[in-house]
C-alpha cells in the first residue's frame, strides 16, 4: 500500500515558470557541480608532481583531506542559510569562495600553502553542492526533480571517475597549477549566469542564525574525519592524539543536540529524526557514499598493481564506470519519475552493488582485462540506479522550510561515509601489506607504477599477488557496508512521489 506521499507545505509552485530559462539555470547549476566535485578527485594524479616541487611527502594525504575535511564541515550550515536567507545569494556566495580558493591554490607556494588554500576551496565547495539539490527543489516538481536531479547525480559520479584522468593530463601538458587556475574563467561564468537568471525565493520568516550549533556541528564532524585518519596524523588509532580527538567529538555531539533541542532556527531541526525516511536515509547515504565515492581510488590502485596497467590506461578504464553511472541513473531518473516510486531503484543499486564487489573479491592478479572492464561497468550502474533516491526520498518527507537542513545533512553523510571508508579501506590493505617481503624490492608497498613496471617479471608478478590478497578481504568490507545499506534501503516506506497539479 502507498505511504503518504509529501507534507502539504511542499506543493508550491516552482520558482522559475519559463521551462526553457530553468534548463538554462539548471546547466548553470550542473557546471558549478562538475566544477566542485572534480576538484576533490583532479589533484591525485597531480600530487607526485606537486610533492616533487615543494617536498613535504608526510603532508602528501592533506592536500586532498583537507579539502574534503572542509567540504563535509560546511554542508548542513549552508542548507540552513539557504532555509533562513533563500537559496539564490548563499549558493553564490559558495561559488566566489570556491573561485577565491582555486586561485590561492594556483597561487601556492609551498605544501601548506597549498593546504591552507584547499580548505579555504572546501568551504565554497561544501556549499555549492548543497545549495544545488535544494534549489533542484525550488526549480521542479517532484516527479520532474527525480530525472533532473539524476543528471545533479550523474555529474558527481562522473567528475569523480574521470578526475584523476583529467588532472594527469593537464598536470602533464599545462602543468599542476592549471588543475586550478582553470576554475576561474568557469566559476566567473557561473556567477554570471546566477546573479542575472536565478531569482531568489526568500523565505517569510525572520532568520535567527544558530551560531553555536554550527560551530558544534563542524567541530563533531572535523573529529570524524581526522579519526579515520588517525593513524597517519597520531601514529595510532589509540593514541593520546586520537582519544583526545575522539573525547572532543563526542562532546560536540552531545553539545549540538542539546542546543538544537532549543534553538528556535537549528542548523539540523531534530524534528526531521522523526520520519524514518529521513533517518534511513541518512544511513544508506552513509554506506554508499562509502562503496561509491570511497572506492574510486582504490580501483585506481587495484588496476595499476595488480595488471601492470600505466595510471593512464587505468584511467580508461573508469569510463566503463562512468558509462554504467550514465544508464542507471538516466534509467532511474525516468522510471523514477514516470513511477513515483523511488525505493525499488534504491534497493535494486546495492543489490547490485553487493555482487560486484563479491566479484572483485575473487579477481587476482593477471585476470582478463575484459572481465574487469564489465565488472566496472556493473559497478557504475549499480551506483547510478541508488544514487539519486537519498536525495528525492528526504525532501519528498520534508517540510519546505526545511528542504535545504535536510539536503545539507544528507550530503554530508555521504561524504562523510566517503571519508571514513577510505581510511578503512587503506587501513586494510596497509595491513595485509605489511611486512610483505619479495627479494629485490624494498618496499612493495610503496613501489610506484614505473619502478613496478620495470622490476623482473618474477618480482613483478609477486608484488601484484601480495596486492590482489590484500585486496580481496578490502572488497569484502565494502560489500559489508553496502550490506548494512541494503538493510536500511528494505526498511524505507513504499512512498509514492506526488503527481504536480497542472493547473496551478
Amino acid at each position: 500500500m502507498d505511504m503518504p506521499s509529501r507534507p502539504a507545505d511542499q506543493m508550491a509552485s516552482p520558482l522559475v515558470t519559463s521551462h526553457a530559462r530553468r534548463l538554462v539555470i539548471f546547466l548553470f547549476l550542473l557546471t558549478a557541480m562538475f566544477m566542485a566535485t572534480l576538484d576533490h578527485q583532479i589533484v591525485s594524479t597531480a600530487l607526485p608532481t606537486i610533492v616533487g616541487e615543494f617536498g613535504g611527502l608526510e603532508r602528501f594525504g592533506w592536500v586532498g583531506s583537507a579539502f574534503l575535511l572542509a567540504t563535509s564541515a560546511v554542508m548542513p550550515v549552508y542548507g540552513k542559510l539557504g532555509d533562513l536567507f533563500g537559496r539564490k545569494y548563499v549558493m553564490i556566495g559558495a561559488v566566489t569562495l570556491f573561485t577565491i580558493g582555486s586561485l590561492l591554490c594556483g597561487l601556492a607556494w609551498s605544501m601548506n600553502s597549498l593546504i591552507a588554500a584547499r580548505v579555504f576551496q572546501g568551504l565554497g565547495g561544501g556549499g555549492i553542492m548543497v545549495s544545488i539539490f535544494a534549489i533542484n527543489a525550488d526549480l521542479f516538481e517532484p516527479r520532474e526533480r527525480a530525472r533532473y536531479q539524476s543528471y545533479s547525480s550523474l555529474v558527481i559520479m562522473a567528475s569523480g571517475s574521470l578526475g584523476p584522468l583529467i588532472g594527469g593530463t593537464m598536470s602533464d601538458l599545462f602543468g599542476w597549477r592549471s588543475i586550478f587556475l582553470i576554475n576561474l574563467p568557469i566559476g566567473i561564468v557561473v556567477l554570471a549566469g546566477l546573479i542575472f537568471l536565478l531569482p531568489n525565493r526568500r523565505p517569510s520568516r525572520q532568520p535567527k542564525i544558530d551560531y553555536l550549533g554550527a560551530i558544534l556541528l563542524a567541530v563533531a564532524s572535523t573529529c570524524v574525519v581526522l579519526l579515520t585518519d588517525g593513524i597517519s596524523l597520531f601514529g595510532s588509532i589509540f593514541s593520546l592524539g586520537s582519544l583526545a580527538v575522539l573525547a572532543l567529538g563526542v562532546v560536540s555531539a552531545i553539545a549540538w543536540v542539546m542546543v538544537e533541542r532549543r534553538v528556535p532556527e537549528p542548523i539540523v531541526p531534530l524534528r526531521l529524526f522523526k520520519d524514518s525516511t529521513f533517518s534511513l536515509f541518512l544511513i544508506v547515504s552513509l554506506m554508499t557514499g562509502g562503496v561509491a565515492i570511497g572506492m574510486v581510488n582504490y580501483f585506481a590502485l587495484f588496476l595499476q598493481t595488480t595488471t601492470a596497467l600505466s595510471p593512464t590506461q587505468a584511467g580508461l578504464f573508469f569510463i566503463a564506470v562512468t558509462g554504467g553511472i550514465v544508464i542507471g541513473s538516466l534509467t532511474a531518473g525516468r522510471l523514477i519519475s514516470i513511477t513515483g516510486r523511488y525505493k525499488p531503484f534504491v534497493v535494486a543499486g546495492l543489490v547490485m552493488n553487493i555482487i560486484t564487489l563479491l566479484l572483485f573479491s575473487q579477481l587476482h592478479a593477471g585476470s582478463s582485462l575484459v572481465f574487469v572492464g564489465i565488472i566496472m561497468l556493473l559497478q557504475g550502474l549499480s551506483v547510478g540506479l541508488g544514487q539519486q533516491g537519498p536525495i528525492i526520498g528526504v525532501q519528498n518527507a520534508t517540510p519546505r522550510a526545511d528542504v535545504g537542513s535536510a539536503t545539507g545533512a544528507v550530503t554530508l553523510t555521504r561524504m562523510g561515509g566517503a571519508a571514513i571508508a577510505i581510511s578503512v579501506y587503506g587501513a586494510v590493505i596497509a595491513s595485509h601489506m605489511h611486512g610483505v617481503s619479495i627479494p629485490g624490492v624494498e618496499n612493495a608497498a610503496a613501489i610506484s607504477p614505473d619502478q613496478m613496471a620495470k622490476l623482473p617479471d618474477a618480482a613483478r608478478q609477486a608484488i601484484a599477488n601480495a596486492y590482489a590478497s590484500a585486496f580481496e578481504p578490502m572488497f569484502l568490507t565494502a560489500a559489508g557496508f553496502a550490506v548494512v545499506g541494503l538493510i536500511a534501503a528494505l526498511m524505507l516506506k513504499p512512498i509514492r512521489l506526488p503527481v504536480a497539479d497542472r493547473a496551478k
